[in-house]
């Protein structure tokens, strides 16, 4: 939708009997983005990281032997290019000074607002719900959530069960034990934890019982609920409603340099009147990138 709004636009607005307009002052969720990704403020254009392998397991050296050297190297490069957003609005000056109702006004930063909202929850939630589509790469050619990630030493490792599964108390167990076998660039073992989980709103009832019953869920045993006891989430449980599957779940763990949100500039709001038509114009514009690095800092599962 694109043009002016005049007086036709609101042509309700310019007579007395209305008793309420309604369709652009609903409640929102909080902020979901920030439970996705890290935040950092950029300078540039673009921001590149890059990766190193570190070193390997020791050789066995034989008596009078010389030794084994070994080498460390760069390994793969993510470019985070910052995109720019915009919208702006324009109002006639008659259809502002006719306006019985002050709301065609008022509505300018509001709407804009809610448009910036709508719009960064949307760009950042996509790179999870994209997390298993081929064509959305990172810096070692693959997926964010997939089972042939590459390691520059060479090798490859996963980071989503070996057969797709949903949300359950066993996926979740399994997930915390293929997290912890996480390694380095050259196999060596690294201390990686679940930190947190994020699903859409209809695994929300499924996972709490998960999670918050006292024993088992959905068994006469009386066993402990080992997720719950043994605190595997610390940082909790994120519903996003901006996620398009209904079957899929993510889990942020505490490697760093994972899941990053580059803010270049922040939205800027700003208006003018046009001299010869007089009338105001509105706009907001930012510029930002979201993405990931290191794929560790994930794992995660489709659902079936």
């Amino acid at each position: 939708m694109a043009g002016v709004i005049n007086s036709g636009s609101f042509s309700k607005a310019l007579w007395p009997g209305i008793n309420a307009w309604y369709g652009d002052a609903y409640d929102e969720w909080e902020v979901q983005h920030t439970a996705l990704f890290d935040q950092f403020t950029s300078r540039r254009a673009f921001e590149e990281e890059v990766g190193k392998s570190g070193l390997g397991l020791l050789s066995v050296k034989p008596e009078g032997s010389a030794i084994t050297y070994d080498t460390m190297m760069q390994g793969f490069t993510t470019r985070y290019t910052h995109t720019e957003y915009a919208s702006g609005m324009i109002i006639t000056k008659i259809a502002v000074e006719d306006d019985q109702y002050d709301v065609i006004g008022p509505a300018r930063a509001k709407g804009l607002a809610r448009a910036v909202r709508a719009t960064m929850e949307t760009v950042g939630a996509n790179v999870y719900n994209r997390a298993f589509t081929s064509g959305y790469t990172g810096g070692d050619g693959s997926v964010l959530l997939g089972s042939s990630h590459s390691n520059a030493a060479g090798g490859t490792w996963s980071n989503i069960p070996t057969v797709a599964a949903n949300l359950s108390e066993a996926s979740l167990e399994q997930a915390c034990i293929d997290i912890a076998r996480f390694t380095d660039d050259r196999g060596n073992k690294i201390k990686v934890m679940p930190m947190s989980i994020h699903t859409a709103p209809e695994n929300e009832f499924e996972l709490n019982r998960i999670l918050k019953s006292v024993g088992r869920v959905g068994t006469a045993d009386n066993d402990g609920n080992m997720l719950k006891d043994m605190g595997k989430f610390p940082k909790g449980v994120f519903i996003n409603y901006y996620f398009t599957s209904t079957t899929a779940w993510f889990i942020r763990t505490n490697v760093d340099n994972g899941m990053k949100h580059f803010v270049r500039s922040a939205p800027k709001f700003a208006e003018d009147n046009d001299f010869d038509t007089s009338n105001a114009k509105f706009k907001v514009e930012y510029r930002d990138s979201f993405g990931w690095t290191d794929p560790r800092a994930l794992y995660g599962s489709a659902g079936v």
